[in-house]
């Protein structure tokens, strides 16, 4: 596996056990609950690779995109609001998911690959700011893909209070809007 990433993709790794690619390198991710990743790939159809595990989504992007990521918010009006939204970048690492040609390599609940990454074909394959490890425009919009997950984020955040319950509330009646 180690080869495939470093060799075949130019990714860095940490050999440990579980292998894990270090992030803010090659690429950032953005991270989200797996039910709003679904929703933003339906929407959003050009992504970079896409990776899942543990019941959340791991949209890679651009370099330095996870640490544009709060302004970025604050600029889309999302600012100050629980999104379950994460930026991992410099110094971050995910968990790699065996290579999609070796499922077989794949521990029960480890990390898949739903979009895998391709043999490098320049820095346009991930999405990023306009300007900003964008060479030609052929690349994914970093603002609507951070916009469209944020939304999706929050709608997934609303589904689960409306289900939830609370103590001294029948459960039949519905919740406030917030």
């Amino acid at each position: 596996m180690e080869r495939w990433y470093e060799d075949g993709l130019g990714w860095a790794t940490d050999r440990g056990r579980p292998l894990a690619l270090l992030t803010g390198v090659r690429f950032d991710v953005l991270e989200l609950p797996a039910a709003a990743g679904r929703a933003v790939l339906r929407r959003f159809g050009r992504t970079g690779p896409v990776a899942v595990a543990r019941g959340r989504m791991r949209l890679l992007v651009a370099a330095g995109s996870a640490e544009e990521l709060p302004a970025l918010l604050d600029w889309l009006e999302w600012g100050g609001i629980a999104l379950d939204l994460v930026g991992i970048g410099a110094g971050g690492r995910i968990t790699a998911p065996a290579p999609h040609r070796m499922p077989h390599r794949c521990p029960p609940g480890a990390a898949l690959w739903l979009r895998p990454p391709e043999p490098p074909r320049g820095p346009d394959f991930l999405p990023a700011l306009a300007g900003f490890g964008s060479r030609g425009g052929d690349a994914p919009d970093l603002v609507r893909l951070v916009d469209m997950a944020a939304t999706e984020c929050h709608r997934v955040r609303l589904r689960r209070s409306r289900v939830r319950p609370t103590a001294g509330r029948p459960s039949s009646q519905p919740l406030a809007a917030s």
